[in-house]
């Protein structure tokens, strides 16, 4: 493994790497706590549009981890940050529990669509009739698109873990939708560049002294490298056998678990 500079701080992906639902990785709460115990920064990096940062952080101190709403850098923040950008009033296909993420966003008159995790927005039903009006709101996501309104992917997942099995993100509902409309969606969460780097905006480390941990080969492991950072993939979450072998460069490092992630960081990066 190649020399490089000390290591300064550490991104941690949520769902499937501390957690799968409402369980925790085994062992993960003491590997957090060993992980902060060294002189690094620890910052925690989701692509979770399910749920708003302040029931996430819920979840995760339900399950012991000793964890800040400050720490938590989610893609829901960074598409937030993008709408006020823009100056856009969004159509947030989102679900429910993330919209207060959203809270002070005009979206009366939509001139653009944002799409998330939400299953219950996306059957063929529903995107079919595209053209309807509900609840006084003009709910016309192709004829938006058609006519130029932008179109923001919090991220495009191809698929996500959950306790009963594998199960389909929002990338496959965001490039059905871009096939529809001939356009291409604006992404805001990982794998992106800006994501990570937004991430990293105040530890005042740059890439080179950072490793990101994470249960998705392209979208934790494969986007992080891209800036520079090591990556380490953990076998828990998503995870399938030779992920690994799915991205080029491969991972720094493949191991087992969270636990065995920050063994590695303490006896070799540190």
């Amino acid at each position: 493994m190649a020399a490089r500079r000390v290591l300064k701080a550490v991104l941690v992906d949520l769902s499937g790497t501390l957690h799968i639902e409402d369980a925790a990785v085994p062992g993960a709460q003491e590997a957090l706590k060993r992980l902060r115990a060294a002189s690094v920064i620890v910052r925690f990096v989701t692509n979770t549009t399910k749920e708003s940062k302040k029931d996430l952080l819920e979840r995760l101190k339900k399950l012991e981890f000793d964890i800040s709403e400050d720490e938590i850098f989610t893609s829901l923040t960074a598409a937030r940050n993008l709408i006020e950008q823009k100056q856009v009033r969004p159509m947030l296909l989102v679900d429910d529990r993330a919209l207060p993420d959203f809270t002070g966003v005009q979206t009366q008159d939509p001139n653009a669509v944002v799409i998330g995790l939400a299953p219950e927005h996306f059957h063929y039903q529903l995107l079919n009739q595209a053209f309807r009006v509900r609840e006084g709101v003009t709910f016309r996501i192709v004829t938006l698109l058609l006519e130029g309104a932008p179109l923001i992917a919090i991220h495009k997942a191809r698929y996500y873990k959950r306790k009963d099995g594998l199960a389909l993100g929002p990338g496959p509902f965001v490039t059905a939708l871009e096939y529809a409309t001939d356009t291409k969606a604006t992404v805001v969460g990982k794998p992106e560049k800006t994501f990570f780097l937004e991430a990293l905006r105040d530890t005042d480390c740059v890439p080179e002294e950072a490793v990101m941990i994470g249960d998705d080969c392209r979208d934790d492991v494969d986007g992080a490298q891209n800036i520079g950072m090591l990556g380490i993939l953990v076998k828990t979450g998503k995870y399938k056998a030779a992920d690994e072998e799915k991205i080029n460069p491969p991972p720094y490092l493949t191991c087992e678990s969270f636990p065995h992630a920050v063994d590695h960081i303490l006896q070799h990066l540190l």
